[in-house]
């Protein structure tokens, strides 16, 4: 009882931190960031030690999957190679560079341990990222791009601390150990990832209940996750992996009621677990300033440099990996050059979160020989790092996104394009009934059609202006007023006895699936 309230506050709080973030028109995690910070500070507030190993286990696996579920595949191989280079490239490139500055301030650290520290700041959490871009409208190239990189670099810069933390301890590390640790790690965790979504999408074919299907679909990442771990294999390429196959192939594995439960389930886990990450994060402060003893002006110091370090290498990095790439003849015919605003958004939405501060409270206790160091000094870096880039750089985005005036999305084009083919499939549809009309008597065939042909004009008419109610609009508002008008009917019969609760949760369930297609059909 009493190790479960606390839980229940938090998730209480962030709830509240949410609401209040929509109302101001915030982004929740910065609200919910700051939030932890000023709480971290009140008198007997519960506080919660953070388990690196919960993090890396047990919260990030199920939100890394269902980004991986709705991230598109073809726009992810179509953007493969920015992608790699700052999952990658930047990763690696931060890390180094992070490393060497903190080696140079602290010339008394092995280079091994700041390179364990570059390591953690280095990726851009894909919570945030997922979190944030979203929210801020950017062009959806661009979200790609983020989430694409977010989903990837944990990978990239987990494995790079597995081998800087075997070399701060005294283990010997050469080219043939970093080799063996890459292929073990990155090619482990493809092929348990692809295993994953051979083996679960063979369930979900074969199972009709939607419930069950929920139920697999939460047992996947963590099963995932914990094989990948207990191989020695990255488990977050594991789970990214099973989450890309398994999304790309979720209209051919699940029945419409599956994926109808399973969407509402992982927005409802999604956004609680996303708000208790954000809230934990800030809730940490006090933890980190606890066994904090560095001189306050060589703290400042060092701070500084490590947060410009970190800012600027992502923009360093981003210009000539945009810009260089073009003078390969091959990427310039597929790829045009962008406009700078478009590395620059990139390189602003560079948000660290809650795999940093895990990571950060992974390191060694002590080094080599059970050399100390200042290892309470590194996590309030890492500390540091998430605080500046999640607060100051996503609290600013939209700011930038607004002044740099980024090319957005034409709805117009998405409309005409989504219009095109519900013509096409209409005509799928109207040749399918042709075929089956002699089985069914001609009204039922009469009205499957109009159903058909007012589909086909609902599309159409997404093309026109906002300045007038088009029929389905209209058709919509008067629905929805028969709609309230049956339920008051129901629940009326209901409370005399006319009818048992069973027939109205029927009814109720049946309305409400009407009215959440006329939600849909609004936007």
């Amino acid at each position: 009882m009493e190790s479960l309230f606390p839980v229940v506050v938090f998730l209480a709080i962030a709830t509240l931190g949410a609401a209040l973030a929509r109302r101001l028109g915030l982004l929740a995690p910065i609200v919910l960031v700051v939030l932890g910070l000023a709480l971290s500070f009140v008198p007997g507030f519960p506080q919660i030690e953070l388990d690196p190993e919960l993090v890396l286990v047990g919260i990030l696996p199920p939100l890394l999957y269902v980004a991986a579920l709705e991230t598109s595949v073809p726009a992810f191989k179509n953007n493969i190679r920015p992608i790699l280079l700052l999952a990658v490239g930047l990763v690696l490139f931060t890390a180094f560079v992070v490393g060497l500055v903190l080696h140079l301030l602290l010339p008394q650290l092995p280079f091994a341990i700041c390179l364990a520290l570059g390591a953690v700041v280095a990726p851009p959490d894909a919570v945030a990222a997922t979190a944030v871009a979203r929210r801020v409208g950017l062009p959806r190239r661009v979200v790609t791009i983020l989430e694409g990189e977010s989903l990837v670099n944990d990978a990239t810069a987990l494995v790079l601390l597995r081998v800087a933390t075997m070399a701060t301890v005294g283990s010997a590390v050469g080219a043939d150990k970093i080799a063996i640790e890459v292929l073990r790690s990155t090619g482990g965790g493809i092929l348990i990832g692809a295993l994953g979504a051979l083996v679960f999408g063979f369930l979900h074919r074969r199972i009709t209940d939607p419930l069950l299907d929920n139920a697999l679909s939460l047992i996947i990442p963590f099963a995932v996750v914990f094989t990948a771990e207990h191989l020695h294999a990255s488990g977050v390429v594991a789970v990214v992996v099973t989450g890309l196959v398994l999304g790309h192939k979720l209209p051919q594995l699940l029945s419409a009621a599956s994926r109808l439960q399973i969407g509402a389930f992982w927005r409802l886990v999604r956004f609680l677990l996303e708000g208790l990450v954000f809230l934990l994060v800030g809730l940490q402060l006090r933890e980190v300033l606890r066994d904090l003893d560095e001189p306050i002006g060589s703290l400042i110091l060092i701070t500084f440099a490590v947060l410009a370090t970190v800012f600027l290498t992502r923009f360093i990095w981003l210009f000539p990996a945009t810009y260089l790439a073009r003078l390969v003849p091959r990427v310039r015919r597929r790829d045009a050059r962008p406009s700078p605003k478009f590395p620059i958004i990139i390189g602003w939405a560079g948000m660290r979160g809650v795999v940093t501060l895990a990571a950060a409270l992974a390191l060694p206790l002590t080094l080599a020989d059970d050399e100390p160091y200042p290892r309470a000094l590194l996590i309030w870096l890492a500390f540091a790092v998430i605080v500046f880039t999640l607060v100051g750089q996503g609290a600013t985005l939209p700011l930038v996104a607004r002044r740099l005036k980024l090319p957005q999305d034409d709805p117009v084009q998405d409309a005409l394009s989504a219009a095109a083919v519900q013509q096409q499939a209409s005509k799928a549809a109207q040749d399918r009934l042709d075929e089956l009309a002699d089985s069914a008597p001609d009204a039922v065939v009469d009205r499957l059609r109009r159903a058909v042909e007012d589909r086909t004009n609902m599309a159409w008419e997404r093309l026109g202006g906002d300045e007038r109610e088009t029929p389905s609009q209209a058709y919509g508002r008067l629905r929805q007023e028969m709609i309230d008008a049956e339920r008051d009917v129901f629940r009326a019969a209901r409370d005399s006895g006319r009818i048992p609760e069973e027939v109205l949760v029927q009814a109720y369930r049946d309305l409400d699936l009407e009215e959440s297609l006329l939600r849909e059909v609004e936007k």
